[in-house]
């Protein structure tokens, strides 16, 4: 008896020495970190606080009720009953296309999701898999024509046109098909120009697409395969990155890397920059990592997996690299942890305010992993001087209905600017696309 009371005693001691090492982090001894663009960012230890699994359910917009938008603005249904619609794209002669597709879960995927709920933030069901083409010619705000412009792909997300050639980005690669202006149907065969790593554990679908500022290069995003490269670092080769390629596909290269998921991908007007919203990593706590906006530079890495907002190293890959740490880049604008910011379109129109021209919105499409419900709108970056400045501000609200008890009307995505100078919004969640006009 006395020796079973030892070992007890033994093992307690133990676990409390165990405990005192993984006390909480001191909240008061945060990292600041200044940006690029002169914002003071106050980060976290890894772990101060819990990390949380808190997915929203989605409940749908109650007729006549539509996003909150500053005053001045009108916001207005602009397209409904879609299945899932990702990405905006517009055409050079203004029709919209819509990229319509979902997350597929396969295999062990589905299973953790349904063990942990993920899949009641929406419906998931079977990925629609197809580009509808939604014409405005009267500029009216209602589409009068609507139709398939392709179908039979596989999670098509990045769409682009350049000249008489018009591409889609499927998970697993790059089409090509031939295309006149005005066309409403996709009629002839395609070509993959460039295929892309997909299947198994592909949590980051999306690919996105996006040419340079003379058509002579194509920008691809590609994210990573795994939160933090947890199925090892053969399974994210090519991925976390943002490839340049020829308009044929050939040329491949890496633009920029260590980028998470960096689905939004955009030109600045002005100056020709290019520029990502990138969804950061998982699990380390509320306020870590934040997501951020930032200009992306020829060569530059920005950290992922063995760093965060800079040279601060993540504790969890056990393949440990200094030298990676040491050469990451601070990116430009830090836009608060597991917002999922996911869409990015600069302000080139004429219809709003002078404020908003050369600016970005973001579109974030909401939290999974913080205790409260973050995201889950548009947001506005000021340009000036063709440089972002130092703080988002709302644009589009209300798309939480009841923070407490995890509902949302909607989730925001993909962004465009119409021909008409309105902010085009896919509410992929709802199945709808959203109108903001300025009255």
């Amino acid at each position: 008896m006395r020796i079973k009371n030892t070992i007890i005693l033994f093992a307690c001691a133990a676990i409390a020495a165990c405990s005192q090492n993984k006390q909480k982090p001191d909240a008061s001894k945060r990292d600041e970190v200044a940006t690029p663009d002169s914002q003071t960012v106050k980060l976290p230890a890894p772990f101060e606080t819990k990390s949380v699994r808190n997915y929203s359910k989605v409940i749908g917009w109650p007729v006549g009720k539509t996003p909150v938008a500053p005053a001045g603005f009108s916001v207005s249904l602009f397209a409904d009953s879609l299945k899932n619609p990702r990405n905006v794209y517009i055409a050079p002669n203004g029709d919209i296309l819509v990229s319509e597709a979902n997350t597929e879960m396969k295999g062990i995927k589905k299973l953790g999701a349904k063990i942990i709920g993920a899949t009641g933030s929406q419906n998931l069901g079977k990925s629609a898999n197809q580009i509808t083409l939604l014409r405005d010619a009267d500029g009216d705000g209602k589409p009068e024509l609507r139709t398939v412009f392709l179908d039979n792909l596989n999670q098509p997300y990045g769409l682009l046109i350049i000249g008489n050639s018009f591409y889609v980005a499927n998970t697993d690669g790059i089409w090509k098909y031939a295309y006149k202006t005005g066309q409403t149907k996709i009629e002839g065969p395609g070509k993959m120009i460039l295929s892309l790593p997909a299947g198994g554990y592909n949590n980051h679908w999306t690919r996105n697409l996006l040419a340079n500022a003379d058509g002579s290069k194509i920008y691809v995003s590609v994210g990573s395969g795994t939160n933090i490269a947890d199925h090892g670092k053969e399974n994210e080769r090519r991925r976390a990155n943002i490839l340049e390629i020829n308009p044929d596909g050939s040329g491949e290269r890496i633009y920029g890397s260590g980028l998470r998921n960096p689905v939004g991908i955009a030109l600045q007007p002005v100056s020709n920059v290019l520029y990502t919203v990138v969804n950061e990593r998982d699990e380390l706590g509320d306020d870590l990592v934040p997501d951020y906006l930032t200009s992306v530079k020829d060569g530059g890495f920005y950290g992922w997996p063995w760093a965060y907002f800079g040279q601060h190293e993540d504790p969890r890959p056990e393949v440990k690299r200094p030298d990676m740490v040491k050469k990451t880049l601070v990116p430009d604008l830090a836009l608060g942890a597991h917002t999922a910011s996911l869409g990015l379109v600069f302000y080139n129109g004429d219809k709003f305010p002078a404020q908003y021209k050369g600016g970005a919105f973001i579109g974030q499409h909401g939290s999974w992993n913080r205790s409260v419900l973050s995201g889950y709108k548009v947001g506005f970056v000021p340009f000036v001087n063709n440089k972002a400045g130092n703080k988002m501000e709302d644009f589009l609200t209300g798309f939480i209905a009841d923070a407490a008890k995890q509902e949302v009307y909607g989730r925001p995505v993909g962004l465009a600017v119409a021909r008409d100078g309105s902010l085009l919004v896919a509410d992929d969640a709802s199945n709808r696309i959203w109108r903001v006009a300025a009255k």
